[in-house]
């Protein structure tokens, strides 16, 4: 007997053992793990499904939303809804109450049977939901008398609490920038807040969790401004002032108690402000703190604020006051110096190895009075000199003044610098490198993917890609972060928006952009040249920069699967269209100004014509007819079938008109550079009898100039894609893998560390471009990475389930690599395609997420021979392609296929 029930006990075990395992995790509401400040209209729900086995595909699912005001009573159920939707979906329950927290969890069950329930403290809390709930008074400082230096005010309330605190959330925005303290701890992780927007429309407030700052009995709430976008130098010519000359706050906590009570403190006339060690803060020029000006622990709520004098009320709007939806600039690596050298010119300067954004903190000890400047710079000169000529008029220094008491420590709180080099003046005694620190600042977003190559100039041009893009995502999507611009480019934004996607999740970062580019495009749909717009309602409508309304809401769909970035942005889509045709005659858009093909090939001495200058009206035709054409897409996303019609048909006569103008019998361009061919073949733009032949003339252009590209901002972006689409992969990794100017890897040679604006920012010689448009750290021309995901890795989505619910996975192998991966972090899970090449072997890992499908494309090679996890496979499975590829259907999982050629 005793050996049956152990027999019995065994037989549980291993049954357990191998039984399927289904979990559900990675919890989101609207994109974001457990926000607080929650307004959005449209509240949705996300999770991953995740288990032990293959072909994961969920059957149907349960939310159940509970109210921490009554946490074992279910707020709203969605019911077992009969759906594989795991992404976005909709809640659909009564309405959310104002500044309340909610907790969620969801019951999945896939199709063998299985089902699981997450674990995860899943929530989100309500905003305040309407403008009637700001209880707090706009008030600003009564102590602003110096209006050139313009030091950051001070203020403070104190406050009692005498009963015990369940939960606390503070509501903050201002006029500028601001840093918040509550009983002398830094609130939120966030800086440079509230962030960048279209202030008179779209001023954003973001809220915080302070339970654990507050403590029984006296209390103290202390805020520091600073000048920000809002009144600070921003835009050309010294201008400032932008959006108002004023500092403001506007803040309330609101404290829930355990006896169901709650209290508000709010901001009002019972604040008082003075000025502190902050002197001087912008953007551009830095920041001077002097020590010796510092009110010591003056959040405290034990602080003497004698002499501190009454705040002002004002009479600010509410009714432009907006959740935040994206994620907050923050902190990031810390970084020590990689050298500390003397330069020929006498110049101490630290070499931090990578070129980045942020600033430089200091720990010292000297006397009172004694200052020290950091410069910022991005290269040094052929000599070994330090450089900022190509910052034109932004200072870029800080200036740090000490009080002389014991070991100081500083760091900026209003300014940021693109640097990789400073120059240290001033500096007391001995320069340890672990004294002082680059602290790198970029907004929030998570990593999302990772590329990798047996090639380490391609792995230093990904990385330059990658941090090129964490120093010009902080907020809003700018230029450059270095010189006196650092604004929303549209341009460069939508050219670089599909690799961005697959570096970072940029998805709630775009969708707030485009809601500023909406909220700036003018009454006629002129897009501005930069978002938001401090360059004047003259500075619009160049195509290729304004297509941002239409290309960037596309590819968000494409990334992410979300079809509301497209219910949103598709007026003004169409507002974009409408002004083109607006100003187009027998539907040729012919007029006005274009930047053209940005920063294109230009020989120094061009005798014989070799500047591949293309006709700036022939590329304002392509992306009319590609801004069309993605109107057209949304709206068959959205059902609009009439308007798909309508579009249908405008788009037909655009192309018309681009043959008629632009095109001669034989299939020649009026203009023969790379880029008129690439946009012409990209965009559809030729009859489909000459694309053949055109594309022939493309690879030929290319070859004249000794296989380099000529390219500049708008058709860099897409060269490789139509060789490759074409049959010239090969030729698009030559061009990749050229190292000498103008190339890719031209730069990843000459030790950048980051993309740079030019092709030739610094020459073979050592000399540098034209120090007026000279950035060293400019994402646009790391649009290649796009290529380098979904065709040398393979990773790509299929419009029919886009965001990866249906994958696509097509590597194309060439170039000589013996080895590429990738992977990116999607909303089900990690997708992931390498392969490998040994001798005759092609060897292709593959993961797949839960919830989704793949068709995986292997090269030509013999199907009998085909190999998954060691054993071969049914060559029945596979499908043989026209091109002698491979094909089959994948469900999720782990793979590792071999297939020999």
């Amino acid at each position: 007997m005793r050996i049956s029930l152990f027999g019995v006990i065994i037989c549980f075990f291993i049954a357990v053992g191998s039984s399927a395992q289904l979990s559900v995790h990675h919890l989101l509401t609207n994109n974001r793990v457990n926000p607080l400040g929650l307004e959005d209209s449209l509240t949705r729900f996300s999770w991953q499904l995740s288990g032990n086995y293959r072909n994961i595909r969920q059957q149907s699912y349960q939310i159940s939303v509970y109210s921490s005001e009554q946490p074992t009573r279910v707020f709203w159920t969605s019911g077992r809804v009969g759906s594989s939707q795991s992404v976005m979906v909709a809640y659909r329950g009564p309405q959310w109450k104002a500044a309340s927290r909610y907790q969620w969890k969801v019951q999945v069950w896939d199709e063998a049977g299985n089902t699981a329930v997450s674990s995860e403290n899943t929530f989100f809390q309500t905003g305040l939901l309407n403008a009637a709930n700001w209880k707090a008074q706009w008030i600003e400082p009564a102590v602003m008398a110096d209006s050139v230096g313009r030091p950051s005010p001070l203020m403070r309330k104190t406050f009692q609490l005498n009963r015990k605190v369940k939960s606390a959330t503070a509501y903050i925005t201002a006029h500028g920038l601001y840093e918040a303290h509550l009983n002398g701890k830094r609130i939120g992780t966030g800086y440079l807040t509230p962030g960048w927007t279209v202030y008179p429309s779209r001023l954003a407030y973001q809220a915080y969790d302070v339970t654990t700052l507050l403590q029984k009995g006296n209390n103290a709430v202390g805020v520091m401004l600073g000048s920000g976008w809002y009144r600070g130098l921003i835009g050309f010519s010294n201008q400032n002032n932008f959006y108002g000359s004023d500092l403001a706050l506007l803040m309330q906590v609101t404290i829930q108690y355990e006896d169901g009570t709650t209290e508000t403190i709010g901001s009002d006339n019972s604040w008082i402000c003075q000025t502190g060690e902050v002197r001087y803060a912008e953007i551009y020029n830095g920041e001077v703190i002097d020590h010796r000006k510092e009110r010591l622990n003056w959040t405290a709520p034990n602080y003497d604020a004698k002499g501190w004098e009454k705040v002002r009320l004002v009479n600010h709007p509410v009714q432009n006051i907006i959740a935040t939806e994206n994620e907050l600039i923050t902190r990031h690596e810390t970084i020590t110096p990689k050298r500390i050298i003397k330069t020929p010119a006498g110049e101490t300067v630290i070499d931090f190895g990578q070129n980045l954004v942020g600033w430089v903190t200091i720990k010292v000890a000297g006397k009172s009075g004694d200052s020290i400047k950091i410069s910022h710079a991005e290269v040094l000169d052929k000599k070994g000199n330090f450089y900022t000529e190509n910052l034109r008029a932004a200072k870029a220094v800080d200036v740090f003044v000490l009080n002389g008491i014991g070991e100081e420590y500083f760091e900026p709180h209003f300014t940021f610098h693109g640097f990789q080099y400073i120059k240290l003046e001033g500096y007391p005694g001995n320069l340890l490198p672990e004294n002082i620190q680059a602290i790198v600042l970029h907004s929030d977003m998570p990593v999302t993917g990772s590329f990798s190559s047996s090639n380490q100039l391609i792995n230093q041009l990904q990385h330059n890609i990658l941090w090129g893009q964490k120093g010009n995502f902080l907020d809003v999507p700018t230029d450059c972060p270095q010189r006196d611009e650092r604004l929303g480019w549209t341009g460069d934004a939508q050219v670089f928006s599909r690799t961005a996607a697959f570096n970072m999740n940029v998805h709630n970062f775009f969708n707030k952009w485009l809601k500023d580019l909406a909220a700036d495009q003018l009454s006629n749909g002129a897009v501005p040249f930069v978002i938001p717009n401090v360059l004047g309602k003259n500075a619009v409508a160049s195509a290729g920069w304004a297509d941002a309304a239409t290309i960037i809401p596309w590819n968000m769909y494409l990334a992410y699967g979300d079809t509301q970035v497209l219910k949103n942005q598709y007026p003004s889509m169409k507002k974009w269209v409408g002004y083109m045709q607006a100003n187009s005659k027998n539907d040729l858009w012919n007029t006005g100004f274009h930047f053209g093909d940005w920063l294109f090939y230009r020989p120094d001495d061009d005798n014989d014509g070799r500047a591949a200058v293309t006709d700036k009206y022939l590329i304002a035709q392509c992306f009319y007819a590609n801004s069309i054409q993605l109107v057209i897409n949304a709206a068959k996303v959205l059902g609009l079938s009439a308007e798909v019609a309508a579009y249908s048909q405008l788009l037909e006569r655009v192309k018309n008109a681009f043959q008629q103008e632009y095109l001669t019998p034989s299939g020649r361009l009026v203009s023969s550079t790379q880029t008129a061919y690439v946009l012409s073949l990209q965009f559809d733009m030729l009859p489909e009898a000459l694309r053949s032949a055109a594309a022939a003339r493309l690879v030929e252009n290319i070859n004249s100039y000794g296989v380099h590209l000529t390219t500049g901002f708008l058709g860099t972006p897409y060269l490789c894609f139509v060789l490759t689409r074409f049959g010239y992969t090969d030729l698009a990794y030559q061009l990749l893998l050229q190292e000498k100017y103008p190339s890719w890897l031209y730069p990843v040679k000459m030790g950048a560390t980051t993309i740079w604006e030019r092709w030739d920012g610094i020459k073979p010689n050592g000399n540098f471009q034209t120090p007026g448009m000279n950035s060293f750290n400019h994402y646009a021309y790391g649009a290649i990475g796009d290529w380098m995901y979904r065709v040398m890795a393979g990773i790509n989505t299929e419009e029919s389930g886009a965001g990866y619910r249906e994958i696509r996975i097509h590597p194309q192998i060439g170039g000589g690599f013996t080895q590429v991966s990738a992977s990116l972090d999607t909303y089900y899970g990690k997708l992931s395609s390498g392969w490998q090449v040994k001798e005759k072997v092609v060897q292709m890992d593959v993961e797949v997420p839960a919830n989704t499908s793949a068709t995986l494309w292997m090269p030509p090679g013999k199907k009998e021979t085909i190999k998954e996890g060691g054993n071969l496979m049914d060559a029945g499975r596979f499908k043989l392609q026209a091109d002698g590829s491979i094909t089959i259907q994948l469900g999720s999982g782990i793979y590792h296929f071999e297939i020999t050629q």
